[in-house]
């Protein structure tokens, strides 16, 4: 059996590259969170994510976020702990207080995971609006209005990640 030499050469020959493919997903929920078209999208570290929660994110970004896991204003509303109307009487480039930032962060961050071990956010979403045994008969979008809710859903999606299921 012979063995096949790869020659690479070049600027780039000691550049790893990895397949954007793997980032597909983060990049579809994040990027209108943070105000960008997926043409413009690069790849965010925890610091970008920590700044930009700092920052505050618009109006509009969080409204998109709902839209695309299809949260109604209500459901939304509860999770940020604002109430709807004050959330309606924001203009859309009104940038909302940090807390709320770091909460829709949080939320693109599950969806993403959840869209990531299920294999569509389709499917996350309808997993989120089931009630589940596993939450005493409660769907998992009613947990996330607390930091707890949130992290027994991670929690969950990695049980089902692995197959161990209660």
């Amino acid at each position: 059996m012979s063995e096949k030499k790869y020659k690479i050469s070049g600027p780039n020959a000691n550049q790893l590259n990895e397949p954007m493919v793997a980032y597909q997903a983060s990049v579809n929920l994040f990027s209108g969170l943070f105000g960008r078209s997926a043409g413009q999208y690069t790849l965010m570290n925890d610091f970008d994510i920590l700044e930009t929660s700092r920052q505050g994110l618009p109006k509009h970004s969080l409204m998109a976020l709902a839209k695309k896991i299809s949260l109604t204003l209500q459901e939304f509303a509860n999770i940020m702990h604002i109430s709807e109307r004050t959330l309606q009487r924001y203009e859309d480039d009104t940038i909302i207080k940090t807390e709320y930032a770091e909460k829709a962060i949080e939320l693109a961050r599950l969806y993403t995971r959840g869209e990531e071990v299920l294999g569509s956010l389709d499917k996350f979403k309808t997993w989120m609006k089931t009630p589940l045994h596993v939450f005493k008969g409660e769907a998992p979008v009613s947990l996330l209005d607390t930091s707890i809710g949130f992290d027994m859903v991670f929690k969950e999606l990695g049980r089902i990640e692995y197959g161990i299921f209660a």
